[in-house]
């Protein structure tokens, strides 16, 4: 009878009993050597489970907690985006769609800084619209008015500019770091935000340092023009400044020469639509940077195919029957009160109410 042969033996021949009886493969006993290598293994597998399963338990209860969390909401600054304060207002209050992209002939981004609260004040009660009723009302006429400003890493600056925000719902906030030194940065800034935020004919760069027309202003930008790459400013030429010691000092004077390119004064300029749209385009390292940011906004008018248009009006010294914006600047050699010189313009009423267009009488003059 022959015997039944467990599945775990050779099946050897009488030659191989014979010759080495120790070659057979003996039957499987807790003795077997490879017992000591599967122990491991499978200890390895019990613990990789035991902490894959802490692990998911863990992060059920993280995504529990966190659901229960209050959200928090930033006003200000979105990362890496601009933030028009009326529109978050009005879309809070009234429901507004947040996202749309207005239409307006002119986007008006009067720069500013975190210590010129009394310069914004003092717009406000000249000619800068006072309220959100007053932006509301004149964006529907066409122009469309906010102060442009970047962050600071004080916090005491950044919760009194919200509690201005609050109060008039007036800014534009870009995400840039405000600083004197980097005008030609944050202008770029600027163009970029108000052309995604805004659908303009042109967007205007305005200092607070000066006293604008808005109606005039309208007029100017609304017209007819055969360029759509259109540049309007005031237009200057005159020596680079190449002494450290000097006001206007241009680092990089040797890539300019002794002599700068036409280029518009930078307390207000306009730049149409076409224009604006290939600066977003271009990457920020792309642009170069000079010192100065009417040098710098001149210089890449200077490479692109683009009709300069000067307009003395809006650079005038004094207000004249045709003056769209006046330069404080020039007579206060920041010796005197901007502020005090700023109402008292708009209490002449040479400035403040003549009418929009000039009469026959001023034209004659």
């Amino acid at each position: 009878m022959r015997s039944h042969q467990l599945p775990y033996y050779n099946s050897p021949s009488s030659d191989d009993n014979e010759k080495d009886k120790s070659k057979r493969l003996k039957p499987y006993s807790h003795s077997n050597p490879h017992s000591h290598s599967s122990f491991p293994s499978r200890r390895f597998l019990l613990l990789f489970s035991s902490f894959s399963l802490l692990l998911s338990v863990f992060s059920i209860s993280y995504a529990v907690s966190a659901s229960r969390r209050p959200t928090k909401t930033y006003t200000v600054y979105r990362c890496g985006r601009a933030e028009d304060s009326l529109r978050t207002y009005r879309a809070n209050s009234a429901g507004v769609d947040a996202a749309a992209r207005p239409k307006v002939v002119g986007l008006v981004g009067v720069q500013t800084g975190f210590g010129s609260a009394d310069r914004r004040a003092v717009l406000r009660s000249t000619w800068f619209p006072p309220d959100p009723d007053g932006l509301v009302s004149l964006e529907r006429t066409g122009l469309a008015f906010r102060f442009v400003i970047g962050r600071t890493k004080d916090p005491q600056k950044m919760s009194e500019l919200q509690k201005e925000a609050d109060t008039y719902h007036d800014f534009l906030f870009i995400d840039i770091d405000e600083d004197h030194t980097k005008l030609p940065q944050k202008t770029l800034a600027f163009f970029k935000a108000s052309f995604d935020l805004f659908d303009a004919d042109f967007y205007v760069k305005a200092d607070d340092d000066i006293y604008l027309r808005p109606d005039r202003l309208a007029t100017l930008l609304a017209k007819d023009r055969a360029h759509r790459m259109t540049y309007i400013g005031c237009m200057k030429k005159g020596p680079v400044i190449t002494d450290p010691k000097m006001q206007w000092y241009e680092s990089k004077g040797d890539l300019i020469g002794s002599e700068y390119f036409l280029h518009a004064y930078g307390p207000i300029f306009a730049l149409s639509s076409d224009v604006v749209a290939a600066l977003v385009a271009a990457k920020n390292d792309s642009l170069r940077m000079f010192s100065n940011e009417d040098v710098t906004i001149g210089s890449w008018m200077l490479s692109m195919n683009v009709n300069h248009e000067d307009n003395k009006a809006i650079c005038d010294p004094t207000c004249t029957a045709a003056s769209i914006a006046v330069w404080t600047i020039p007579r206060c050699s920041g010796k005197c009160n901007l502020a005090e010189k700023i109402k008292a313009l708009h209490n002449n009423t040479m400035c403040s109410k003549t009418p929009t267009l000039p009469t026959e009488e001023d034209e004659d003059e």
